[in-house]
């Protein structure tokens, strides 16, 4: 049994995190850490889990009775905790913050996207868990970069659920601008570019092509639209052999003749991808659940990776019939 602690217990992923993590045959939490909520009961935030769970918030870090630490919290938070923390060598961590994605000789977390570096997560000690824009993104072009197609721009427009900007309350978050509404935000400049780019190079080590990120805020809750658009000579059927020969032994990633609808992955840990070409451009539809693939979804695959369990195990989540 995995002994799991998790930090920042009050927000969207912690609370789909948690409500895995129940549900979870090798999995049990020890403590959910929220200063802001210690001693309240968990279904007081996380109504959705009322008769699942008796667990409450504390204050208290328990580190030694763990085997796993989660981070569930706002970027640069994960950092300042393990500057000013000293966690055991033997509990292994799972960052869903940006704090560690960038990798680099300063620390030993392993950019955590299964779909491209699985062998090394499995004999990681700390996981730096993608962003979900992201994760969507990479995982719509992963297959070009391994083959070194990626030599023209990319263009990529991604309309994302009110729940990707977090539980906090926002100008831009709450429902009466949200509703019947769409907007633009960070064009070309989001954060999520540079471990995308970092992937990429990972896999076509020449690639310097420009991104033209438009990233989008959808009057919906949940999940991630990707339309990806580039030049490419290369027939479709072709494309697809590569597709499909890149994600063959990947769980949860897969290709679809039909152009796909968003509630087919809500609620799911799947990435459903689609290609069309129209003349000289390729077109790839990738989508995901942001709170799940693009999060604790793709956390909780993570720690099966991590500690040698089956890969979907605890992620057999069904979408909506409707």
């Amino acid at each position: 049994m995995i002994k799991i602690g998790i930090i920042g217990g009050a927000g969207y992923t912690a609370g789909e995190l948690i409500r895995l993590l129940l549900n979870h045959p090798d999995a049990e939490i020890v403590f959910v850490n929220s200063s802001s909520n210690a001693g309240n009961k968990i279904t007081d935030v996380h109504s959705g889990l009322y008769g699942e769970t008796n667990l409450v918030f504390t204050n208290e870090l328990p580190l030694k009775d763990i085997n796993l630490l989660f981070f569930c919290t706002a970027h640069g938070d994960t950092k300042k905790f393990l500057d000013s923390h000293s966690v055991p060598e033997t509990v292994k961590i799972i960052d869903l913050s940006t704090d560690y994605r960038i990798e680099s000789d300063e620390h030993n977390f392993v950019y955590g996207l299964p779909e491209l570096n699985r062998r090394r997560i499995c004999s990681a000690q700390r996981i730096a868990n993608p962003g979900c824009f992201a994760t969507c993104i990479q995982l719509g072009v992963l297959p070009l970069a391994k083959h070194l197609m990626l030599n023209k721009e990319l263009h990529v427009n991604a309309i994302t659920g009110s729940t990707g900007a977090g539980v906090k309350p926002s100008a831009t978050s709450h429902f009466s601008w949200r509703n019947d509404n769409i907007s633009i935000y960070k064009p070309f400049t989001h954060q999520h570019l540079g471990e995308i780019t970092q992937s990429l190079k990972q896999l076509q080590n020449s690639f310097d092509a420009s991104i033209n990120f438009i990233p989008v805020r959808g009057n919906f809750s949940r999940g991630i639209f990707t339309s990806i658009y580039m030049d490419c000579k290369v027939e479709l059927n072709e494309i697809k052999r590569m597709y499909a020969e890149y994600y063959d032994d990947h769980s949860f990633t897969h290709i679809t003749d039909t152009n796909p609808d968003l509630k087919q992955v809500v609620n799911t840990n799947k990435c459903l991808l689609h290609l069309e070409k129209h003349g000289d451009k390729l077109l790839i539809i990738s989508v995901i659940d942001n709170l799940l693939k693009g999060a604790s979804g793709q956390a909780v695959h993570n720690m099966n990776l991590l500690f040698g369990l089956e890969e979907t195990v605890g992620l057999h989540l069904k979408p909506s019939a409707f």
